[in-house]
């Protein structure tokens, strides 16, 4: 799992609100939460609540959008277009990672990430 992104009416207070309740290291994005892959390398997954009125998950209209951790993007979203699933948009590139978009059978958009998890130390 890459993340877990979901809208909020107000993010800044829900952000800090977990942060002092429960404890979760937070900064402007949410909270991030380091592990270790079967190789031990450092990998990360990141908890980010958004403002309620973000189109980011669109076309879904759901309250929330998944994110999960992927090799080699470029080839699976080829892939999955070959197989039929709906692909959103173009991927992008980042410092800390490639990013594709695709819908579920039922219109959730989910997030694939290819990350370069170094950025983030």
């Amino acid at each position: 799992m890459g993340g877990f992104f979901f809208k909020a009416n107000d993010s800044k207070r829900l952000v800090e609100w977990y942060g002092k309740h429960l404890g979760l290291k937070t900064d402007q994005y949410g909270s991030t939460f380091w592990w270790k892959d079967k190789e031990g390398n450092d990998c990360s997954t990141q908890w980010s609540p958004f403002a309620a009125d973000t189109t980011y998950f669109s076309p879904s209209e759901k309250q929330f959008m998944q994110n999960f951790r992927v090799e080699n993007l470029e080839a699976l979203l080829e892939k999955l277009k070959q197989e039929g699933v709906t692909i959103v948009g173009d991927f992008e590139t980042y410092d800390y990672g490639k990013f594709g978009w695709i819908l579920d059978p039922e219109g959730n958009k989910i997030e694939l990430w290819e990350p370069i998890d170094s950025a983030f130390q």
